[in-house]
Parts: C-alpha cells; structure tokens; sequence
C-alpha cells in the first residue's frame, strides 16, 4: 500500500509541476500576443508609437489615445494607465494631449491623466506606481460633495532625463526642469530647477548642482564604479 501510494504522490507531483510549466508558458505566450507596439496595435490606436516602443500586457485604462504620442523605444510596462480627456468618446481638437518623448519608461501601475496637456521629455524614469495628472479636486463650496466639484486643471512639463521614484505624484501645473530627480512617494507641485533633487510631500529641493562648487549639500556616497570595456585598463 505505502509504494502505491508513494507511486501516486510521484505522479501527482509531476502532473503539478508540468501544469505550473504549462501556465508558465501559456502566460508568457499571452503577454507577448497582447503587447502593444507599432506594427501591433491591437484595438489602440495611438496618435504616434514610435519605432521599438511596446506597451506590455495587461495594460490598464487607455482612452483617448488619438491624442497621445509615444516616442520611439520607450516601455511602459504592465497596468500603466494613459487616458487623454475627462472620460472617453470626447474630440479633443488637433493637438495632442499627451506627448511622450523617446526612451521614457513608465513603471509598472503608473498613470499619466492628461485632461490638458502632458509632456514628458526624452529618457525620463518613472518606478512603479508613479501618477501623473492634470486635473486635482476642488472644495470650493462646502456644500457640495468634493467629488461632484468641477476640477482644477493644469499642464504639466517633465523635463528630459530626469527620474520619479516609486509613487511620486505629480500635481497640475508642475513643471519639472532636466535631469531632476523626484524621491519615492513625493508629491511635486510648482516649478523645479534643473539638476535638482526633490522629496517630501510637498516636495521641496533638497540638493541641487552648481557648475562652481558641484553638487550641493555635497554627496555622502562616492560615485558608482563602472565595470571596465573590453581592452580598457590595458598595460604599456
């Protein structure tokens, strides 16, 4: 009896480690059939995907897309949100509303709501759960609910290169200079300078960079060490 059912647990295991490969499989196969990218748009019809870019699958909430551009080799990875408008169906007119440079990234579960405009530059870095928006509540009367209020909206600018921690948000009418960098779970309003380095909610500019003293306050960790290129380091 204990070598049938020694036979039986064998077999069992087997089957649910070839089931667990199957499912593996299967779900890779339905990411790749269900990513986004310019030669497979699938039911999205964007205004621009540029060369190389690819949305990958499951995406989260798309509409409006006639009125975004995606630049070229950028990724916008599973559950990112991209919506143009206050909710689907609406003409937008001839502009686009949400213009996305090349090479950004768009972390996992972030949203960019654009009811204005939405421009981010070239070669920004959004982690995950980064939420970009136009439109924020208002309270004016205390009367009416909060929600049923018409909102404020606002563009907003993401200079290029610049880098947005895991769940920053980013207010209306924010304007981000190059190359700033946003701590996780700030909250940014405003204008920010270049080469600077905000956190907080609200964020404030903890450290920026001059051309005459570097970065200031100074950086408490050295500079990453680069792995070496082929041939490089070679004696004479």
């Amino acid at each position: 009896m204990r070598k049938s059912e020694n036979v039986y647990a064998a077999v069992t295991a087997l089957g649910r480690r070839t089931a667990t490969r199957l499912v593996h499989r299967g779900w890779r196969w339905v990411q790749d059939a269900g990513a986004v990218t310019a030669g497979r748009p699938g039911r999205l019809r964007f205004r621009r995907i540029g060369e190389g870019t690819r949305l990958a699958f499951p995406q989260g909430t798309v509409f409006g897309e006639a009125w975004i551009e995606l630049g070229d080799y950028c990724v916008v990875a599973e559950q990112v949100t991209l919506t143009a408008g206050l909710v689907p169906g609406l003409d937008l007119g001839p502009d686009p509303y949400v213009t996305i440079g090349d090479g950004v990234v768009l972390g996992r579960g972030s949203h960019v709501i654009a009811d204005t405009t939405v421009t981010i530059g070239p070669d920004t870095y959004c982690g995950p759960y980064v939420y970009i928006t136009t439109t924020n509540h208002s309270y004016d009367d205390p009367h009416i609910p909060v929600g049923k209020q018409w909102p404020r909206i606002a563009p907003v600018t993401i200079g290029a290169g610049c880098w947005l921690g895991t769940g920053a948000v980013i207010l209306p009418g924010a304007v981000l200079g190059r190359n700033v960098v946003v701590a996780a779970g700030s909250v940014v309003r405003g204008d920010v300078p270049d080469h600077a380095v905000v956190a907080g909610a609200p964020a404030r500019v903890v450290r920026r960079y001059d051309d005459a003293e570097g970065w200031q306050p100074p950086l408490r960790t050295p500079p990453p060490v680069l792995p070496l290129q082929d041939g490089a380091g070679g004696g004479g």
